[in-house]
This record gives C-alpha cells, structure tokens and sequence, in this order.
C-alpha cells in the first residue's frame, strides 16, 4: 500500500477539490440556469432556498450569512486543494466545514439525509487528508524542496 500512498492522497485530493469548486461555482451559474442538465442550482437564489432548509433551525439572516461564507470557502478550500497549495489547512477546513453541514442537515432532515449523500464520509476523507505527513505534487511538496535546498546551500556562519 506504502507504493500507492502518493498515488492514493493525489486522488482524494483533487477529488474533494473538484468537487468543492464545481458545487460552489454551480451556485452561480458558471455551469448553466437552473433546470439544465447537469446543473445542481444554477443560481444563488435556488442554491440558497436550500441551504435555508438545511439551516432551518436558524434566524433567515444568519443562514444567509453562513450560505456565503460556506460557498466562499468551499470554492477556497478546493481551488487550494486542486493546487495542492496549504492542503493541510485546506483539508482540515473542508473537514470541518462538511462535518458542520452534516450535522445541520441531519437536523433538519434526518440521520439518513447527510448520510445519503455521503456528506460524513467527505468530512471523512478531508480529515483523512489532513493527517498525511506530505503532499506528492502539489504546490506545498515544490515549496518544501525549493526551502530545503536553499537551506543546505547557505554557508554556515560563525561567530569570531
């Protein structure tokens, strides 16, 4: 398995990374309108009429509020997902954020709502990421070696 690891973390990450900026960019309307194929929302209004659902336990404005700062971050943390650039942070944020979710449409819908839509595995899987030690291609693992060869070329000084 150690063979595949980079292979393994290269995949979950750009698959929550796509995933992540598709679904914040249908909410307006990159993809389409409303109704055509493919296309989840197509619109803010229709995207945030559900999230309203979803956060029906809390005040109108407040739900907004969080609807667009959670797309804002879900568009964030996949485009820095998809570079591989802050994937830690990014991972543990998406982790947090699909795990909040989960848990507000598990209380406006039921247990089986967020559970159907895989959304616990998600938060999963960004917490999963989050812990591996190093990120083969990607804008972080290039930063690292770019860091670490400047460093070993530097004189080492001494004190006279």
């Amino acid at each position: 398995m150690k063979r595949y690891s980079a292979l393994a973390q290269l995949y979950l990450r750009l698959a929550l990374g796509t995933g992540f900026t598709v679904l914040a960019l249908d909410r307006v309307g990159v993809w389409g309108h409303y109704g055509d194929t493919y296309v989840s929302w197509g619109d803010w209004h229709h995207f945030s009429a559900y999230a309203h659902q979803v956060m029906g336990f809390l005040p109108y404005s407040i739900a907004e509020v969080l609807a667009v700062l959670a797309s804002v971050a879900e568009l964030v943390f996949g485009v820095l997902l998809l570079t591989g650039f802050h994937t830690r942070k990014a991972a543990m944020g998406s982790a947090l954020l699909t795990f909040c979710f989960s848990v507000s449409m598990a209380i406006s819908f039921g247990i089986t709502s967020p559970i159907n839509y895989s959304v616990f595995t998600v938060s999963a899987a960004s917490f999963l990421l989050a812990g591996i030690p190093e990120y083969k291609w990607s804008i972080d693992q290039f930063l690292l070696k770019h860091r670490l060869q400047h460093e070993s070329i530097q004189p080492v000084r001494t004190t006279a």
